[in-house]
């Protein structure tokens, strides 16, 4: 296991799925969590179960000024900021583009895309100054195939991974290591919503096939060290059976 004794970590979308069994295995590994989605009941549940280095922080990644809080309450308590989650995301409207709600297409943009950037951008000036960090953006295999009715989800997660991308070219020199890790489909509620849906072939899937959330909370935890520094700058996808050997899951 990587050793996170000593270091920060705050982790979006943290009340359940990949990002609380992130938050588990972060404080485990050492890590005081940080712990950001909308539900503050959830987040004090897991808070409670986790323990004294588990905090939450209600916001809103749509919000700059909730990102902001979250940054500045991780700063108040440890001094630090050494990892940045950019888990949360949405998938809905799963509709066709001629049927899609404009308004619920905007929201998933600024949930999926402006959320990770303002994750990026509130927590960058800190890494900045400490001349270290890591930030993990979850990605998708959404980002490169387009699938129909994911105009919405495909195009945001296609803009993060580039963003990934912007990040290491400006920062990668200065202690800055950003990766975007791409699981594959996860047992999440995410996963129910898709099936009742029935509009692509992602829809038809088994729920059988699905990885469970702590594999990518493995991943992101192995690539908060040095073993996953190959990979700076670009994806980690866990359908490849080489990364998932790596990070120890599916044998």
């Amino acid at each position: 296991m990587v050793d996170l004794t000593g270091k920060t970590a705050l982790i979006s979308g943290a009340s359940r799925g990949i990002g609380a069994d992130t938050a588990r295995l972060m404080a485990e590994a050492g890590a005081t969590v940080f712990m950001m989605a909308r539900s503050a009941e959830e987040l004090n549940v897991l808070a409670d179960e986790i323990g004294d280095r588990a905090i939450a922080c209600p916001g809103d990644v749509a919000s700059y000024e909730d990102w902001t809080l979250a940054v500045r309450e991780a700063l108040d308590k440890t001094q630090r900021l050494d990892i940045l989650v950019n888990n949360a995301g949405v998938i809905e409207p799963i509709a066709r583009l001629e049927d899609s709600d404009p308004e619920a297409w905007g929201h998933l943009i600024d949930v999926n895309l402006k959320g990770v950037y303002y994750g990026v951008r509130a927590a960058l000036p800190t890494m900045i100054k400490q001349g270290s960090g890591t930030i993990l953006n979850v990605s998708s295999g959404a980002a490169h195939n387009p699938l129909e009715g994911w105009s919405a989800y495909c195009t945001s997660k296609a803009g993060a991974a580039m963003l990934t991308r912007a990040i290491h070219k400006e920062h990668g020199d200065a202690g800055i290591r950003v990766m975007g890790m791409s699981p594959g489909t996860v047992a999440t509620d995410m996963q129910v919503k898709i099936k009742a849906s029935g509009i692509n072939p992602v829809s038809e899937l088994d729920p059988s096939v699905h990885i469970p959330a702590d594999w990518p909370a493995k991943a992101l935890l192995w690539m908060c060290g040095s073993e996953a520094n190959d990979y700076l700058g670009e994806e980690v996808s866990l359908r490849d059976e080489s990364i998932r050997k790596r990070v120890g899951v599916g044998e």
